[in-house]
């Protein structure tokens, strides 16, 4: 997901082929386009799970049996047809024609789900021109895609509802719900067993995570989980039923006006509720939901219109009606419901009195795809532990962040897994708590063993030896010196790490032994960096001299794959300097830990958590803000942020930058002559 600006940027350029190549008004790219992107995913997912299945499959006389729908529907993924598989349609011989390919693997697709009948893009392709249509194939074969995984559907759906200008549905408070925000509310309700409804399922990106959730448990979803939604907008009731049927699950997806209908009334009580509702809904008519059994604490405000003021809490009573009496409840709703005032404050004073309000978390602004507003998650658990009834845990996680753009912030997987952690402590579960700092230190030890540095110091060797014929130096000799005396002790400080099973006292002794190599693996960071510098400085002194270019850069290409930054891309063999940043990266996130529940216990931590009982709750109108309770978080220094050396460092990206446009200004003047003559 970090790489998906890059992508999504290409797959726009899809658009633009069929903005020029059809007849298609701009409301109207849409469906085509996803329908796409639904064969893409569906076909990645069918290769990935092929191939675990094919070496599984019995054979008799020497023949494997053929694969079926059944083979794929129990690991969440669907089975296509040879001639609706992406493969096929990208390698089209050209007297074909692309549309009626594309329309026949949607028919094979609906042919052999009956939940898809009617629901996929078909006669739209026939309205684009064959070359259009192949070159959009080649483009929605990006190899990123392939690869693309979780909730890329709905998340590049969102990417496209946004690019195609179709606003409505923002400006009536409708978003994609981030997918860090989805796994947070997975992973604190844990979906293990049961029916799941969410009334405002959207394009199904609820269900698709906790299906995931299931499966890494390995189990499967279908067997674990029933599914059930509501939605309101045709197109995203098509592409909701999409979503599901690409990852193999069933549902039943219902189209409904939540406020007025329940459509799975028969089907609860519910044991999961999931949802991102729309936000600040005002417009409702009190009149048509007057007798609804699902207002237990009351209809909020009426205005003489006599519509619902705010719609906030009339989605807050339902999920609460919906749930069993063990059931659990993930929402996102709006910052401004949490400390409401009038008749909404005595809904909510009503709902914390019922004791099951389980957690409140907040979340900063700029999660949202396409809006900057900041949310809360409201938790609710009617199952909740006697001790645990008349308290709520309030989570600020404001704070907790990390950018994916400019403009785009998420949780990393690790936060995620810190902020579900402190729930594990409110629950009594410190054993999960202590086995996942003894996970971050086994990780951090084992990424500080695999450093190997032989070939970056062979590399700064030849570099020295070559560049120093021609220039002074000094300065990178004594640092390679350095480097390899540095390196010998991080390796032996390394080799002695020890992570033994044990509870966080003992886990707490191995992080404070564990730090200072940590602080070893910053230093030799830094001390890479700093001769990669001086090797690029003594080349440009070498090519200033009159030497060619050539042999030098080879040389500082070798050293700059050394520099490779932390990546989650398991594809990526990390260099030194990677293993590095993950080893103190890792270390870093269990002193995260262990700094705040020293104790592997749930205590107050300024500006992040405190657990509130029903006496300050009162005393504060019953507000469920998190940010009331805990506090200001303290200003952490960031120690490793060098201001006078990041300086340098943009100062020399600018010179680079600024030399390559000389260069390529030449060459462009060049090209543009040799066109005149």
């Amino acid at each position: 997901m970090e790489h998906i600006g890059n992508l999504e940027k290409r797959l726009w350029s899809s658009a633009d082929v069929l903005r020029s190549t059809s007849n298609f008004a701009s409301n109207e790219y849409f469906m085509p386009v996803m329908g796409l992107i639904f064969l893409r995913h569906a076909c990645s997912r069918y290769l990935k799970v092929r191939n675990e299945i094919l070496p599984t499959l019995p054979s008799r006389g020497g023949v494997v049996r053929d694969l079926t729908k059944a083979d794929f529907s129990s690991r969440s993924a669907i089975f296509l047809r040879p001639e609706a598989q992406f493969d096929y349609l990208v390698s089209l011989p050209e007297d074909q024609s692309p549309s009626t390919a594309v329309i026949h693997a949607m028919e094979t697709i609906e042919e052999d789900y009956e939940s898809l009948a009617g629901l996929l893009p078909k006669q739209e392709y026939t309205e684009l021109d064959d070359d259009a249509l192949r070159q959009v194939l080649r483009i929605f074969n990006d190899p990123a895609l392939q690869k693309a995984d979780g909730d890329v559907f709905g998340r590049i759906y969102e990417y496209f509802l946004t690019q195609f200008a179709d606003q409505k549905a923002h400006d009536n408070g409708e978003f994609f719900t981030p997918i860090s925000i989805v796994e947070t509310i997975v992973n604190i309700i844990e979906p293990k067993r049961g029916k799941i409804i969410d009334p405002a399922c959207g394009s199904g990106g609820m269900f698709v995570q906790s299906a995931h959730f299931v499966e890494a448990m390995k189990a499967s979803p279908n067997d674990e989980l029933t599914f059930y939604g509501m939605e309101k907008n045709p197109t995203t009731l098509r592409l909701a039923k999409m979503n599901l049927a690409v990852h193999g699950l069933d549902g039943d997806i219902q189209k409904a006006i939540s406020y007025y209908e329940d459509p799975h009334k028969d089907q609860g009580p519910f044991d999961y509720v999931m949802a991102n509702p729309p936000f600040n809904v005002d417009e409702i008519d009190a009149e048509k939901m007057k007798d609804d059994p699902r207002l237990e604490f009351g209809l909020p405000g009426v205005n003489k219109g006599g519509k619902v003021s705010n719609g906030n809490y009339v989605w807050m009573s339902f999920f609460h009606a919906y749930l069993s009496p063990r059931g659990r409840a993930g929402i996102v709703m709006s910052s401004q419901a949490s400390s409401a005032g009038g008749q909404e404050a005595k809904v909510r004073e009503a709902m914390v009195k019922s004791g099951d309000i389980d957690i409140m978390c907040a979340i900063r602004g700029n999660f949202f795809y396409t809006r900057t507003v900041p949310c809360e998650i409201w938790f609710m658990d009617k199952g909740k532990p006697e001790h645990l009834r008349d308290k709520v845990l309030m989570l600020d996680a404001r704070n907790v962040f990390r950018k994916v753009t400019r403009k785009i912030f998420d949780f990393s997987p690790e936060q995620m897994k810190n902020l579900t952690s402190i729930v594990w402590l409110y629950r009594g579960q410190e054993d999960r708590f202590a086995g996942l700092v003894q996970e971050y230190l086994a990780t951090a030890r084992d990424e500080a063993q695999a450093a190997d540095f032989a070939a970056l110091e062979a590399a700064f060797d030849a570099a020295q030896a070559y560049l120093g014929k021609h220039t002074d130096t000094a300065e990178m000799q004594a640092g390679l010196a350095k480097l390899k005396t540095d390196a010998a002790a991080f390796v032996s400080a390394s080799v002695a790490l020890a992570v033994p099973a044990g509870d966080v006292a003992a886990l707490t002794q191995v992080q404070a032994a564990m730090q200072p190599v940590a602080d070893q693996a910053k230093a030799l960071i830094k001390e890479i960096d700093h001769l990669a510098k001086l090797a690029q400085k003594a080349q440009e002194a070498a090519v200033a001299g009159g030497e060619k270019a050539a042999e030098g850069k080879k040389l500082l290409a070798v050293i700059a794959s050394a520099r490779v930054p932390l990546t989650g891309d398991p594809d990526v063999q990390l260099s030194v300097t990677g293993t590095l940043k993950r080893a103190r990266y890792f270390e870093g996130q269990a002193e995260w830990l262990l700094s705040r529940f020293p104790d592997g216990t749930l205590r107050d931590v300024e500006g992040l958590v405190k657990l509130v009982g029903q006496e300050e709750l009162a005393a504060n109108d019953y507000s469920l803000t998190p940010g009331r309770y805990v506090g200001v978080a303290p200003e952490v220094e960031d120690e490793g942020f060098d201001f006078d050396e990041t300086i340098k460092d943009i100062h020399l990206e600018i010179d680079v930058l600024n030399a390559e446009a000389v260069e390529l200004a030449e060459t462009i003047a060049k090209n543009f002559e040799e066109l005149i003559v």
